[in-house]
């Protein structure tokens, strides 16, 4: 309907207002101060993108109750992905914070969402650029690999910290004697990570080739 269509555009739009906040500013900072711009990029937009990522979870509603025809589990899994990520690994340790991998790994997912959400919302509006829709449907395939080894990597430089400082680590006193380890669990949470890509790799080549498939191409020419 139009009314849900309307607020589909808006959604969109807020979402790429403020990813190309992100973008910009991690852009202009480290032409500014050059490295010493990357050790401070949580500390200068990480509410932002907390505020970005929050809001995507949107998403996974918008799509269960019809209004977006995305599949589900891809999109659930890119979504508590960057959540586990952001709010359970990087904001929880002040140290992994100041890590070059966290400008990374926000770069990556902000030059993914600029292109995403500016597609989306011309999408809304019946207009399609050959350009952008290539673009779209073809920078996340190598990205997003990419994207997944900066997650790898920030957990990894975050277990010495989980483990110095107990961080999410549970010991229940007797009669249970029962521990959660928590980086015990972020190693297993690699491993799903690593098989999630496998198959959200696999869904992005069939997003591609539905959407920029010789007929599709000629439709949205017409």
């Amino acid at each position: 309907s139009f009314t849900m269509n309307t607020y589909l555009f808006v959604y969109d739009l807020m979402q790429f207002c403020g990813h190309s906040w992100i973008f910009t500013n991690m852009i202009i900072r480290f032409m500014s101060f050059g490295k010493d711009s990357l050790a401070d990029t949580f500390y200068s937009i990480g509410l932002v993108m907390r505020l970005c990522q929050l809001l995507s979870v949107l998403e996974i509603l918008h799509i269960l109750i019809g209004i977006d025809k995305s599949r589900l589990f891809p999109r659930f899994l890119q979504i508590t992905e960057r959540i586990i990520v952001l709010f359970v690994v990087i904001n929880s340790q002040e140290e992994v914070q100041g890590k070059y991998v966290v400008c990374v790994l926000f770069f990556l997912w902000n030059l993914l969402d600029v292109v995403r959400y500016t597609y989306n919302m011309l999408a809304r509006t019946g207009i399609y650029y050959l350009p952008l829709t290539w673009l779209n449907f073809s920078l996340c395939i190598p990205l997003y690999p990419l994207s997944v080894l900066a997650k790898a990597f920030a957990i990894y430089v975050s277990l010495p910290y989980f483990e110095s400082f107990g961080t999410y680590s549970i010991k229940l006193p007797l009669p249970f004697a029962f521990s959660i380890y928590f980086p015990y669990i972020l190693k297993m949470y690699l491993l799903v990570l690593f098989i999630g890509m496998c198959f959200i790799i696999q869904n992005l080549f069939s997003e591609r080739k539905a959407h920029l498939g010789t007929g599709n191409i000629k439709k949205k020419r017409s």
